[in-house]
């Protein structure tokens, strides 16, 4: 749980990354103060070794050897010098700082270091810790000859050995001292990492995320005080606003849904009434439209008033329309659908708008995809949505222009659909009143009701498909209808 948190992520890999840095940079250096003190006790023996060398050389020079064994003597009495000796190169001791090593064999770690021809080494003698043992070959020269003769290369060995303890003691104490000053800087500045990750990270982002708490449960009023110019101060920035911007489109969506409600309660009440009205004038109309047609057929045909009557009969007709649109909209009739031929509704309803009129000197394009299966619709249905839709072309191409009607099969979103095109070469559809065609009783015709395009839209919304319009102004409009495609033997 505890690393679940960025903050405490971040301040795990800080301190990680320090202990690691700081630690590797304090060995370092340790080991290389503890080298440097092992080559200053080796420098140190090494001076001594020289200025004993140089110490014994006249007295040996002459033969004096008492003298050379008063000088070992009195070089041993340091404190740090455990021994210095010359031996035989076979092993035997010569001459010593401590008088009872005279006559006996030297030490055998002293006597194997001659003999691999090493000229320090450092043991571990009991008794005494670490030793640094260093040994200097005393050759024969021209002065040596007299008591040693020309044959023997190698007189006698000078080999000292000078205690390590106190060196061990001093490295020791700096690595107790570079052990808690290492470990003293990596708490000092965990801590204040920790304290800055906490204080400049961690509280203002768990004061955003509290904050968005309160955003997701509604409240929009929430505000953060900038008063930093770093990240997380841009974040509060971004986190002021975007509430302003949830806000406000809020309070868009509040209003645009208050204007749906109102829309579709007027609708609602329209609706109701229009279907009421409608019931109350069908009747009639139906009545009215016998009687004059009983008037007329008293008429002779070349009576004046005949052309009256038929003007008559035509608005009545049109009446008729508007009632079966109003009650059609109020309450649609439920769609009985079936597997049909989509192409041959298209061919009839295309044959049927084309003996209105104002048709008859429109140019009509044809085209259907031979392999476009059965879809499972109401066939009535869809040729009102057809007929209106080629209508309304006709109309707008006033005896002039190309009426093209294509049907195609689609895939759209891994689904196959069976499109119906109608395209006409008419003045087109503003741009500003595009978005509008389909709503209720929305029109730009003088004698129109409006109901039309939104009959349609709901008629092929309820088959699961979908009407849409393109229109460039001035140059012509189509309208597509998809219709989803349904094998046969899949529905009930």
């Amino acid at each position: 749980m505890v690393f679940k948190s960025l903050t405490t992520r971040v301040i795990f890999i800080s301190i990680s990354l320090l202990v690691f840095g700081i630690g590797s940079f304090a060995f370092l250096n340790l080991k290389r103060e503890q080298t440097q003190l092992i080559n200053a006790a080796r420098a140190s023996t090494d001076l001594l070794l020289q200025t004993i060398e140089r110490s014994i050389y006249n007295s040996m020079r002459i033969g004096n050897t008492e003298d050379t064994q008063i000088i070992l003597e009195m070089v041993g009495q340091n404190r740090n010098l455990l021994g210095v000796r010359i031996f035989h190169p076979h092993g035997m001791v010569l001459k010593s700082s401590r008088p009872d090593e005279v006559g006996k064999p030297v030490n055998n770690n002293d006597y194997q270091l001659f003999l691999n021809s090493r000229h320090e080494g450092i043991f571990t003698v009991p008794g005494y810790g670490e030793v640094l043992k260093m040994q200097k070959p005393i050759y024969n020269d021209e002065p040596c000859y007299g008591c040693h003769g020309r044959k023997i290369r190698i007189i006698g060995v000078l080999d000292v050995n000078y205690s390590l303890v106190e060196t061990r003691q001093r490295v020791v104490e700096a690595t107790k001292l570079f052990v808690f000053s290492t470990i003293a800087i990596i708490l000092f500045l965990s801590a204040s990492i920790s304290l800055v990750m906490l204080k400049f990270v961690r509280k203002p982002l768990n004061l955003i995320v509290e904050n968005m708490a309160r955003v997701e449960q509604g409240d929009l009023s929430v505000r953060m005080k900038k008063d930093r110019q770093d990240e997380v101060g841009r974040l509060i920035t971004s986190f002021n606003s975007m509430v302003d911007k949830l806000d406000t489109a809020k309070k868009e969506l509040e209003h645009y849904h208050f204007q749906q409600m109102e829309r579709a309660d007027r609708l609602a009440s329209v609706g109701e009434m229009a279907a009421g009205i409608a019931h109350e004038i069908k009747n009639p109309l139906t009545g009215i439209a016998a009687a004059i047609t009983i008037i007329k057929d008293d008429f002779e045909a070349d009576d004046p008033r005949t052309e009256i009557v038929n003007e008559v009969l035509e608005q009545i007709k049109r009446l008729d329309k508007t009632v079966n649109d109003l009650l059609f909209f109020g309450k649609p009739a439920l769609p009985e659908p079936t597997f049909v031929n989509l192409n041959g509704i298209v061919e009839k309803t295309l044959s049927f708008a084309s003996q209105y009129k104002s048709g008859r000197n429109i140019e009509k394009k044809l085209e259907l995809e031979a392999t476009l299966p059965p879809v499972y619709v109401d066939p009535k249905q869809i040729q009102q949505v057809f007929l209106n839709l080629i209508l309304n072309a006709i109309q707008a191409m006033q005896n002039d222009g190309v009426l093209t009607v294509r049907t195609a099969l689609v895939e759209k979103e891994g689904k196959k659909l069976a499109r119906v095109s109608i395209a006409d070469t008419g003045p087109g559809i503003p741009a500003q009143i595009l978005s509008k065609i389909f709503t209720p009783f929305f029109t730009t015709k003088a004698q129109g009701t409006g109901l039309g395009l939104a009959i349609c839209h709901k008629l092929v919304t309820q088959h699961g498909g979908e009407l849409k319009v393109v229109s460039e102004d001035g140059k012509g409009t189509e309208f597509t209808v998809d219709l989803p495609v349904t094998e046969l033997g899949t529905r009930d």
